[in-house]
């Protein structure tokens, strides 16, 4: 059976971690799964990573849409959560709705995420929530600001973090069943994370998170260059790279196929 997000947060309570990736294709989904991964989140990285766009802002409602289906088709046991992209929730209520409703009746995921914690945001959750579409939270550091924030850590004096404090509180209240800590010191996400009864999943916050995510493109170095905390846990790129090459010289030497 796969995991709940009621799941994730019986994890919290009894101390066990959250290992989470993101995903963007069956092949990635299903070997991520296989692996034990606890929640795959089709992130909308996805524009930078696969899609090749400079940030995530162009991500479409529909690319993300097509991607999430053939990550559904390749998971068994994981939680699948889906990103709204920019513009695909901010401008109302019943715009979120829509976009959320899409992804799940669509893809089959089981939840969405979305970034921000001020008012309207938490109001947006709140409402999602009791329409029966769970979400996960996204605090810190929030790529679809980056025009606003860059990628800079987030929360680094006393203004910033309180105001990072209580959007994670908000979306606690609002009914989120988790919440992304993003590039914000280790200190301001323990204190988070020992407030929250919710998980928290940490993406550069510290060890003291109740989980972890990273993008799986970094982790298996297929990525030109990693944020400083992301840790390269293979370098594929590298062995693509020597695979394909070895496969021309055998093709242009006349050994490949053999006789």
């Amino acid at each position: 059976m796969p995991i709940t997000p009621q799941q994730l947060i019986e994890r919290k309570q009894q101390g066990i971690a959250i290992v989470a990736l993101t995903a963007y294709d069956y092949v990635s989904a299903k070997l991520l799964d296989r692996a034990g991964v606890d929640l795959l989140l089709v992130g909308d990285s996805l524009g930078m990573v696969v899609l090749g766009y400079e940030t995530t802002l162009p991500l479409t409602l529909d690319e993300m849409i097509h991607h999430a289906k053939a990550v559904r088709r390749g998971i068994e046991k994981a939680l699948m959560v889906v990103d709204l992209p920019f513009l695909t929730y901010q401008e109302s209520f019943q715009q979120a709705m829509h976009s959320a409703g899409r992804i799940l009746k669509e893809t089959g995921a089981q939840a969405v995420k979305l970034e921000g914690g001020y008012p309207e945001i938490a109001e947006t959750v709140r409402r999602l929530v009791l329409a029966g579409i769970p979400v996960l939270g996204h605090v810190g550091l929030t790529p679809q600001s980056v025009h606003q924030l860059g990628y800079r850590k987030q929360g680094k004096t006393p203004e910033t973090s309180d105001r990072i404090f209580k959007e994670a509180v908000a979306l606690q209240e609002a009914g989120a069943f988790a919440v992304v800590l993003e590039h914000i010191p280790s200190k301001l996400a323990a204190e988070i994370s020992k407030t929250l009864v919710i998980p928290t999943i940490g993406i550069g916050a510290g060890v003291h998170c109740d989980g972890q995510v990273l993008v799986t493109h970094d982790l298996l170095g297929m990525t030109d260059r990693v944020p400083p905390f992301a840790k390269r846990y293979a370098n594929l790129q590298e062995t693509i790279t020597q695979a394909v090459q070895a496969y021309g010289e055998d093709v242009r030497d006349r050994r490949f196929p053999p006789d």
